[in-house]
């Protein structure tokens, strides 16, 4: 199975191919960037291929971070994401970013927990926990970063994503010390390749998880009277 893979969720713009068939990934790019996601990736995609010698027609699946994540970051990944697997006449799923923060870590130690935490900015966080072996003991959800602190507080666990030194910093003396922290600015591209090729197609769409609704918002009490 050939499965592109495509992130721009947070504070990169990524994308990988995966031959499962041999467990290597051909190729993959991955820029830092904050915004201009849309300028970027369309190329970054077209290089991405070139460099695995693989044709669109010959891909199996598109996989895309749906969020939590930017709003305009998660709409030009899965619009990508969609595109080339409608063109292609193949499936579009969606991956996590939560998710595919924790599966390395998950996969590196499945004894220890997981907390998956992205800065939602205004000291909340998009959170999830995983207990061990990956199963998920909270569901995705938007939180105060107080909360988070609390979880974290309370079990010897790996913190991750773009929240984690901001929980980690909130523990006390007295709280349970951290297994490992990883405060990467986005998931790796890698991950989420390899999380696309084995999640079920009918569980896994390639639609947006907000989480929250977005900072920008209609000033109804400005609108102009209608003539």
């Amino acid at each position: 199975m050939f499965v592109l893979a495509i992130d721009t969720a947070l504070a990169a713009c990524s994308a990988a191919v995966l031959d499962t068939g041999f467990g290597t990934i051909l190729a993959s790019e991955s820029l830092p960037m904050t915004r201009g996601h849309a300028e970027a990736l369309m190329p970054l995609i077209a290089r991405v291929m070139e460099a695995s010698g693989i044709a669109f027609a010959d891909l199996d699946r598109v996989a895309v971070t749906s969020g939590p994540g930017s709003f305009t970051g998660l709409r030009v990944g899965i619009a990508a994401a969609r595109g080339i697997a409608l063109a292609a006449e193949r499936p579009a799923v969606g991956i996590s970013t939560l998710s595919a923060y924790a599966a390395p870590h998950i996969a590196e130690d499945d004894t220890i927990p997981v907390i998956a935490a992205i800065d939602a900015r205004h000291e909340h966080v998009y959170l999830q926990v995983f207990a061990p072996a990956g199963r998920t003991f909270t569901a995705p959800r938007l939180a105060p970063l107080s909360e988070a602190v609390r979880t974290a507080a309370e079990m010897r666990s790996c913190i991750v994503g773009s929240a984690a030194h901001a929980v980690a910093a909130g523990l006390t003396e007295s709280d349970i010390k951290p297994a490992k922290i990883d405060a990467r600015a986005a998931p790796d591209i890698a991950w989420v390749a390899r999380m696309g090729a084995v999640v079920p197609e009918d569980q896994s769409p390639a639609k947006p998880l907000y989480l929250r609704a977005p900072d920008a918002q209609p000033q109804n009490a400005a609108q102009l009277p209608r003539r």
